[in-house]
């Protein structure tokens, strides 16, 4: 017979008993027996939120005080990049490109000639780059100074003039 050796199911009441006849229940000791939760008090909470809030006050307004003063050397430097392409590309063409097409002739073949014929470009990587605010930059023929042609961003206003944070920024 199959089941002659094997002893009979106990209820789950009769397991829990042991020898001595008491219930036996499984249970954990208790972490932090002498605190009442294992949360953070409402009390707690609002102290790390004055405390992140009086952090953020003193911080916050240098960090976003940086943010002008590095669009504005972003656009001193795209402009000087803006620049150096000129200076090849006049290598290549033998001249200065005309202010109206100047800058697109960093990326774009000229459809006139002889510059057509002697362009090796595209001198610059990618599209034609605006400035951190989002406008084109200007090539203005003859340039500020005296100087052959400058590259101009008209700043956070895109209007020409400005002053402090608002001003031209010109290369």
């Amino acid at each position: 017979m199959l089941g002659h050796n094997v002893a009979p199911m106990k209820s789950l009441a009769a397991a829990r008993r042991g020898v001595t006849g008491r219930v036996h229940t499984l249970t954990r000791p208790r972490l932090n027996a002498g605190r009442r939760g294992r949360g953070f008090t409402l009390l707690e909470m609002l102290v790390v939120m004055v405390i992140i809030g009086l952090l953020a006050s003193l911080i916050g307004p240098r960090i976003f005080g940086k943010v002008d003063s590095s669009k504005i050397q972003t656009a001193q430097t795209q402009a000087k990049m803006l620049k150096s392409a000129i200076a090849i590309m006049q290598l290549d063409i033998g001249g200065t490109p005309p202010a109206d097409q100047g800058l697109r002739w960093l990326v774009e073949r000229p459809t006139v000639e002889p510059q057509a014929s002697q362009w090796k470009g595209p001198y610059l990587d990618g599209a034609l780059p605006d400035d951190p605010w989002g406008h084109p930059y200007i090539l203005k023929i003859p340039g500020v100074g005296g100087q052959p042609y400058s590259i101009i961003s008209y700043g956070p206003d895109g209007k020409e003039g400005g002053e402090g944070a608002g001003a031209d920024i010109v290369q």
